[in-house]
């Protein structure tokens, strides 16, 4: 499918992309940037038996915010539940749009910008292909 249908369809009818993308069941809500407060303390508990050596409670958590915070600055087609990612997905290239952010932001790396912001999206755009990958393929356990 090309994506040119598919935004002549969307602009016909929201639901019709909708119902592609399955439904924006997994969507986060619509956000304002006035008075938002995050509160990330009860998301990651802590534990006593994890020996956090490398500070990677306060990374993953600090990963968590600029996330949320990207809900606010992405391209929507009209309101904030579509998403250009969405548009890429139901093209079929979610993962490979994913793949080759990850490969940008990790070929410029501290050449434009800060090397943490460049780190935070290739970390954002690495999970998002976890999400594709989840969808596409069998999922693996991991022993613990």
């Amino acid at each position: 499918m090309t994506l040119l249908p598919l935004v002549k369809r969307f602009l016909l009818t929201r639901k019709s992309l909708s119902d592609i993308i399955g439904g924006g069941k997994n969507l986060p809500p619509p956000m304002s940037d006035s008075n938002f407060t995050f509160n990330m303390t009860n998301m990651i508990p802590s534990s006593p038996a994890t020996p956090w050596k490398y500070n990677e409670e306060e990374i993953v958590k600090e990963l968590l915010e600029y996330i949320r915070g990207t809900y606010t600055q992405h391209y929507s087609a009209g309101d904030q539940k579509i998403q250009t990612l969405d548009l890429i997905e139901a093209c079929g290239d979610g993962e490979a749009f994913c793949r080759s952010n990850i490969l940008k932001y990790a070929s410029r790396y501290d050449k434009k910008g800060s090397a943490r912001r460049d780190i935070m999206k290739i970390l954002h755009y690495a999970v998002l292909l976890m999400n594709f990958n989840d969808k596409n393929a069998v999922r693996e356990t991991y022993n613990q």
